[in-house]
């Protein structure tokens, strides 16, 4: 079975406040797309890596494959604005090899583990689609439109947050995307819910996560994630 890692690393990571994408941003030596790639070129049940960028920023990327001899990155491809635009670009890519596990994952989760990865490609035996996810540890509650007044509290048993890796058929999320984009009311945040809005006879399928498997999305996750990473 052809399994792929999708490294999406064409934000630009405006909500960090730095200067740098964050996928470039230097974190113990290296980059947050290089421990990322790592990740999955460490995986055994990864046949291919697929690396989608800005446009501008595909030669540096092709650079850093050949500096960290990367054998598994088959493709850099340019991305578009919007994540799903990145996806799709990734997805269309292998639109000749239907029955590929493709499993998304944001670069700017660099702590992802070997246990993840190795559990999303398990549980595409089962599913067309699966989401890494970890229980919610606070009580959600549902606001107004203007988040000035609630609404409803939400039942915490029954939420998790979702992290990446997202794993799909690529069958099963080409056809989610060629529905969803003849929606005039289509937007999009997660490939996994792009597959349980439009294919909702697709089952979902959960794979426990990990709380180090954090997002770099703000600049106060900086020196979190060095600690983190100086641990392994």
């Amino acid at each position: 079975m052809e399994t792929v890692g999708v490294i999406l690393a064409a934000g630009s990571g405006s909500r960090t406040g730095l200067s740098t994408p964050k996928q470039f941003l230097q974190l113990g030596g290296k980059t947050v797309l290089e421990y990322s790639v790592n990740a999955f070129q460490q995986n055994a049940g990864i046949t291919q890596i697929v690396i989608v960028t800005s446009p501008q920023f595909i030669g540096r990327v092709e650079g850093m494959v050949s500096a960290n001899g990367w054998n598994k990155v088959s493709m850099v491809i340019a991305g578009g604005r919007e994540r799903y635009d990145s996806s799709l670009a990734a997805v269309r890519a292998f639109s000749d090899r239907p029955d590929t596990v493709m499993l998304f994952h944001d670069a700017a989760r660099p702590l992802v583990s070997q246990r993840i990865i190795s559990d999303c490609i398990k549980a595409m035996e089962e599913y067309n689609a699966v989401d890494v996810a970890v229980p919610s540890v606070d009580t959600i509650v549902q606001c107004d439109a203007d988040g000035r007044e609630m609404v409803s509290v939400q039942n915490r048993n029954l939420l998790w947050c979702m992290q990446t890796p997202q794993g799909f058929r690529q069958k099963t999320i080409q056809k989610a995307y060629e529905i969803a984009l003849k929606d005039p009311a289509f937007t999009a945040t997660d490939d996994c819910g792009t597959v349980l809005r439009y294919l909702p006879e697709e089952k979902v399928g959960i794979v426990r996560g990990e709380e180090n498997n954090i997002k770099l999305t703000y600049a106060d996750d900086v020196p979190l994630l060095e600690f983190l990473l100086s641990r392994l």
